[in-house]
C-alpha cells in the first residue's frame, strides 16, 4: 500500500545578508559585507552585523540605512577600458581601476561581465544583472568575442591557420575561432582574433607558444555589440536590443 503524498511546504531557501545585497544589485559582495559589519544593515528591524546571517527569501525585511531593500534598477554599460587599468573594484597595490572611469558618473554599483587584463584594452561590460551577467559569461554559451592584435612578426597563412588548430599550454587547450590577417608593416602586424571560450590569457598564451609577443590587444566586439567610436575610458548604455541579443543562446 503506497503512502499517501506529503503536503509539507518546501524548505524556505536562505541566503546570507551580504550575498542577498550583492544579488539585489546594490553593492558587492565585499561592500556588502562592510556595510553590515558597520550597523548598516537590519534584518525585521532588528541590527545584524555578520555578513552571514541568513535571510530567508521573500519572508525576511532588509533594510539599509532605515530604507527597505528593493532591487535596484538594471543597468547595462559599454565600456572602452584603457590600457593599465586593472579589472576589479579595490587593488591591494593601488594601480588604477576600471572604476576610475565610472567616477561622478551617478550609475550605480555595476560589476564587470568578464574580465580583461591590465595590459589589455578595449570594449568591457559592466552591469548589477547577475543573472544577465552569467549568461553572458555561460561558456555552453560560446560568445564570439573579437579582438584587434598588434604582434611582433608578420604571420603567414599557415601559422595563422595554426592559431584556429590550437595548442596545448599548461595541460589546457586553447585556439581560435578564426585568425585573420588585418594589415602589416615591415616589422609587425595586426590581426583579427575572435575566441567563441574565455580562458585566462588565452590570446597571448596561444600567441606565444608560436612565437608572436603581444604589443597591443583591443578587445573590439563581444556578440553584436561593438566597441565602435567609443573614446578611451568613456561608457555608453547599451540598447535594448543589444542586452537582449547578448544573452540570447547562440545557433551555429
Amino acid at each position: 500500500m503506497r503512502s499517501p503524498p506529503s503536503h509539507r511546504p518546501a524548505a524556505t531557501v536562505r541566503h546570507g545578508i551580504a550575498r542577498v545585497l550583492s544579488k539585489a544589485g546594490l553593492c558587492s559582495r565585499t561592500q556588502a559585507a562592510e556595510w553590515v559589519r558597520a550597523g548598516r544593515v537590519a534584518v525585521n528591524g532588528r541590527r545584524v552585523t555578520d555578513p552571514e546571517h541568513p535571510v530567508r527569501q521573500g519572508l525576511d525585511q532588509v533594510a539599509v540605512d532605515g530604507r527597505a531593500l528593493g532591487a535596484a534598477a538594471r543597468v547595462y554599460v559599454a565600456l572602452n577600458k584603457p590600457r593599465g587599468l586593472v579589472t576589479t573594484a579595490r587593488d591591494e597595490r593601488d594601480r588604477g581601476t576600471v572604476y576610475d572611469c565610472l567616477a561622478g558618473s551617478g550609475l550605480p554599483w555595476l560589476a564587470p561581465v568578464g574580465r580583461l587584463d591590465q595590459a589589455s584594452e578595449g570594449l568591457l561590460l559592466l552591469s548589477n544583472d547577475p543573472a544577465w551577467a552569467a549568461a553572458i559569461t555561460d561558456p555552453v554559451q560560446g560568445l564570439d568575442k573579437t579582438y584587434h592584435v598588434q604582434v611582433d612578426a608578420i604571420p603567414g597563412p599557415d601559422l595563422l591557420a595554426a592559431l584556429v588548430a590550437g595548442v596545448v599550454d599548461a595541460g589546457e587547450p586553447l585556439s581560435a575561432k578564426s585568425a585573420a590577417l588585418l594589415r602589416s608593416g615591415t616589422r609587425n602586424a595586426w590581426l583579427e582574433i575572435v575566441l567563441d571560450e574565455g580562458r585566462n590569457r588565452q590570446i597571448r598564451r596561444l600567441l606565444a607558444a608560436h612565437g608572436l609577443g603581444v604589443l597591443r590587444l583591443v578587445r573590439v566586439a563581444i556578440g553584436g555589440v561593438a566597441l565602435g567610436e567609443l573614446p578611451k575610458g568613456a561608457w555608453r548604455e547599451l540598447t535594448a536590443g543589444e542586452v537582449l541579443g547578448l544573452a540570447l543562446p547562440t545557433v551555429d
